[in-house]
């Protein structure tokens, strides 16, 4: 079967990889989210809860950049540059990724006084919230056009592969 660049570069250099752009990365989205909730639901902003939603969202953040990086010089410019794209399948799994990780930026820079100054602690629990959603919806796109064959849409694979 083919497959996406994105589950690609999940599935080589076993567990490093999906440990490093999956596990890591979602087990600390996972905990902003959750952590987000209990505060929706109580506005108990200080405590052991509001501490682990804010550092979560530091860290994963700060992670994010990191990411964002790599995925774009050693994945996004060198297949555009190469015409090596799977198919739109492809881009949009690839890109939705990368996306996905902008509004978890987002959050650490609101964490680190950067961005939202103007914001009481109601907006800037708003914009978490929002950031997020995104951050949801554009991961769970990202996993769904990565899990895809490109070949639904034409994609030959290498030579000699079976489907």
């Amino acid at each position: 079967m083919n497959m996406t660049h994105y589950m690609e570069l999940l599935a080589v250099n076993q567990p490093w990889n999906l440990i490093i752009f999956m596990g890591i990365p979602i087990v600390l989205a996972e905990t902003l989210a959750i952590t987000e909730l209990y505060i929706l639901f109580t506005r108990k902003f200080d405590g052991l809860v509001g501490k682990i939603n804010r550092y979560s969202g530091l860290i994963v953040g700060i992670y994010f950049v990191g990411i964002i990086i790599y995925i774009v010089t050693q994945a996004i410019i060198p297949i555009t540059m190469a015409g090596e794209w799977r198919t739109i399948i492809d881009v949009i799994a690839v890109l939705t990724y990368v996306i996905g990780g902008l509004p978890l930026v987002w959050i650490a820079l609101q964490e680190l006084g950067i961005v939202d100054k103007h914001r009481d602690r109601e907006g800037k629990l708003m914009v978490h919230a929002t950031c997020i959603a995104i951050f949801l919806i554009f991961g769970h796109i990202a996993m769904i056009f990565g899990m895809l064959d490109p070949s639904i849409l034409g994609h030959e694979g290498m030579a000699g592969m079976k489907h």
